[in-house]
């Protein structure tokens, strides 16, 4: 159920605070083969539910999520609840405070069932956790929900909550958006407050909402977006409306495909969907034009550089991997090896496509691409065929995304289909810099034609 869905219901009458919360806790200990939370906060979600019932009975109303049940990726910290990373590193680790954006949502009275599950420290693309269980797809349980905020992408497809917060740092919002079946979006860098959140590349994380519909992530960035004194790196650009009606349709959008690396190696069925959403927009008004963009191979390598050196920083000096999933480790001495001067080139590198997106935002507002080349891969595959081009799961599951970290650029993926094995097919949106609202109005208008 969606988070206006909810609110209608409470300021209605027809449900309490008290009533939804219950019923949200009773599906997840019916249902939660999915292993989707890491810590549940039962007892501490029904006291909060009372006070909001209290609230509203009061007159007053903290506005769309007052009395909605969300969830955090357990990366979030949260006052008196622990916080794991989805690691042992941090097992036993109680922050005393929440992190910004957890404590704008519960000004805003959203209720907190608890810490939902994740790629171990956030790096990796499966959520398949050596400590707290593999996190399995509702869509279909037999695959992989994505990564690294697969907990939250499977706690909205199951139906739990309508929207948790994630982070992306190489596509972990958006991919396990794109294997679920939800919507995800990834902020302008800058654009959310990280303060308060476990990072893995400083340069690269970033803090966003997942929902049951772009509409929940539209909400979610309502209460959490704008400048946070906390965080250095948090901007002081204006904050857009994210409440504003979206038009009925896309007159004058300049709608981007491209024509170079997008479209390679992808399976038949994400392609016609994709196509097929992009043909939709056409026909709401859209001008759709071919574009070619900069050399993505060149961005995502630069990408893993960063990544890999900013993330072996932080836990390398300090830990010897004996508490380290063996596949975290691996990643995390691969980032030991790589050079000053390679992570200096790496940054360089860049600037100059920062710079050829910005010529790029000159002639289209909107880039439409797959979010991801293929739908959800089985628990068991290390590997994936396309079209006769092997590779790995996990650079199958972040080739369309991770670049866009790395510029900084908005990106929504929202479902567009289904494969011919009723997976569902995300379809990614990007923009220029602190075009998140305009992105989220395309993806509600779209969405009414999908739903």
């Amino acid at each position: 159920m969606r988070a206006r869905e909810i609110g209608k219901m409470l300021r209605s009458g027809r449900a309490s605070c008290v009533e939804i919360v219950q019923e949200a806790l009773r599906q997840i200990e019916k249902r939660d083969r999915f292993r989707t939370f890491i810590t549940l906060t039962a007892a501490e979600a029904l006291e909060e539910a009372v006070e909001r019932d209290k609230e509203l009975a009061a007159g007053i109303d903290r506005g769309p999520f007052h009395g909605v049940p969300v969830a955090y990726k357990d990366l979030f910290y949260t006052k008196r609840v622990r916080t794991t990373g989805g690691s042992l590193l941090f097992k036993d680790f109680i922050p005393e405070q929440d992190a910004t954006v957890v404590g704008r949502l519960r000004a805003g009275g959203a209720i907190s069932l608890g810490k939902l599950n994740q790629h171990e420290l956030a790096y990796g693309t499966t959520s398949k956790n050596p400590h707290f269980g593999f996190v399995l797809n509702p869509r279909d349980p037999e695959h992989i929900p994505g990564g690294s905020s697969g907990g939250s992408g499977a706690a909205i497809a199951a139906g739990f909550v309508p929207m948790a917060l994630g982070t992306d740092t190489g596509g972990s919002i958006r991919i396990p958006a794109s294997y679920c079946g939800v919507a995800g979006l990834k902020p302008t860098y800058g654009r959310v407050s990280r303060h308060g959140v476990l990072p893995l590349a400083f340069s690269l994380d970033t803090v966003g909402p997942l929902g049951e519909t772009v509409e929940d992530c539209a909400l979610a960035m309502a209460a959490i977006a704008g400048p946070d004194p906390h965080d250095p790196t948090s901007s002081p650009a204006p904050l857009p409306d994210f409440y504003a009606r979206p038009s009925t349709r896309f007159d004058g959008l300049r709608v981007g495909v491209p024509s170079n690396f997008y479209f390679d190696h992808i399976a038949a069925d994400v392609s016609a969907s994709v196509y097929n959403a992009i043909e939709e927009m056409r026909r709401l008004g859209a001008v759709v034009a071919d574009v070619r963009v900069p050399d993505v191979l060149e961005l995502n390598a630069a990408h893993q550089i960063i990544q890999g050196a900013e993330a072996s920083s932080l836990y390398m000096a300090e830990h010897d991997g004996s508490r380290i999933g063996l596949d975290v480790w691996r990643l995390m001495q691969q980032g030991r090896l790589i050079s000053g001067p390679d992570y200096v080139n790496a940054q360089r590198l860049r600037t100059v496509y920062r710079r050829q997106f910005d010529a790029l935002w000159q002639s289209i507002d909107v880039l439409a691409t797959p979010t991801t080349p293929i739908t959800a891969p089985r628990l068991e595959q290390d590997e994936v065929e396309t079209n006769g081009y092997r590779e790995s799961s996990r650079m199958a599951a972040t080739r369309l995304v991770r670049a866009i970290n790395l510029i900084g650029e908005p990106a929504l993926s929202m479902p567009c289909g289904s494969s011919r094995n009723g997976l569902p097919v995300g379809l990614q949106l990007v923009g220029k810099p602190f075009s998140d609202a305009m992105l989220l109005g395309v993806g509600q208008t779209l969405e009414r034609r999908f739903l």
